[in-house]
């Protein structure tokens, strides 16, 4: 079995940057203990693929260096019928994106130099992933599993948008004006949702965000009770909002302090669905790949996350600190309950 991490590299995440320093951060792992073999992504598909036969090659750690849509690929290859093809599996992640929305649910550091610190110190936490089944671009129904947030309306349009530009200045910068001019376009969609085996809940939807992590949008706290480990969705529905209804509440949505506006509704569910006679785009950690009629379901503690030391999320599993910071190689295996394996 490898004694390395296999590390997955977007090269063109973060405008392209990413590939540009890969080398340099790559020596930085090494020298800090974490050895690794590395492979490059080049277009759609790839992060899933190389993730899916890095776990038939015996890697029990992988890690995705990129932006929340690498992430997003990347688990999508270690995890099959609903759950981790192995339990043991641990699943860390590098920021190097637009938007780096999932890092601020858990605390990983932005920073590269700390970014990398974390991934040496050996805590690990079980996390929940949403699944998605929605109707894709070419009109077939698709599965597809995200660890941060999926969200229908306005925030998807805006991601498509973003997808679509440049992202030069940053993920705050990028995903404002997107929404700034997304809003000129969007109209409120007739929608219907329903929440666990609940009545239908009818809707003039401005947004609907099925949140597992709390952050998306380039920093927008859309969901601030959420955790990635309480085995349900917060559901936060924005609707009949009006254009300068919007633009008015943005610092409340980037703050987190929007539950309480009249126009927002808030649920905690383990599963539910969202349809519409309009056309109404869907998103998925940062992606756009397809549209409503779309079912949403929680599967509870299904990937072994790595974390820092001081994680806010609640703690499942005890914390593992190693006291040398020893190479993967050398280090205990952790196992799916999170405590050692000697």
């Amino acid at each position: 079995m490898p004694q390395e991490a296999k590390v997955i590299v977007n090269p063109a995440s973060r405008n392209g940057q990413t590939g540009k320093v890969w080398p340099s951060l790559s020596e930085k792992m090494k020298a800090s203990g974490f050895m690794h073999q590395w492979e490059m992504t080049y277009g759609p598909g790839d992060g899933r693929r190389i993730a899916r036969e890095a776990v038939r090659q015996g890697f029990d750690r992988i890690v995705a260096v990129g932006g929340d849509g690498t992430v997003n690929e990347v688990i999508n290859g270690l995890i099959e019928n609903d759950c981790s093809i192995n339990p043991d599996l641990v699943f860390g992640v590098l920021s190097m994106g637009t938007g780096c929305d999932f890092i601020k649910s858990v605390g990983i550091p932005g920073s590269v130099d700390n970014a990398i610190g974390h991934l040496v110190c050996n805590r690990v936490e079980r996390v929940d992933v949403g699944k998605a089944r929605f109707v894709g671009h070419d009109g077939q129904i698709t599965e597809r599993y995200f660890l941060n947030i999926a969200d229908l309306g306005l925030g998807a349009e805006t991601v498509d948008r973003v997808n679509h530009t440049t992202k030069v200045f940053g993920g705050f910068v990028s995903f404002l004006w997107g929404t700034l001019v997304s809003l000129l376009h969007y109209r409120n969609k007739v929608a219907e949702i329903t929440i666990d085996d609940g009545e239908p809940i009818k809707s003039s939807l401005t947004l609907c965000a099925i949140a597992n992590g709390t952050h998306f949008g380039g920093g927008m706290n859309i969901a601030p009770q959420a955790k990635l480990n309480d085995g349900l969705f917060d559901v936060v529905l924005c609707h009949g909002f009006s254009k300068s209804e919007i633009i008015v509440n943005l610092k409340r949505l980037y703050g987190g302090t929007h539950l309480s506006h009249p126009k927002v509704r808030y649920w905690q569910a383990a599963k539910l669905k969202v349809s519409s006679p309009e056309k109404l785009l869907l998103e998925l950690d940062g992606e756009q790949p397809g549209v409503a009629e779309a079912e949403f379901s929680i599967l509870p503690a299904a990937l072994n996350l790595c974390v820092p030391a001081e994680c806010s999320i609640a703690t499942l599993n005890p914390c593992i600190l190693e006291k040398d910071r020893t190479v993967i190689g050398e280090r205990s295996q952790i196992s799916a309950a999170g405590v050692p394996i000697e």
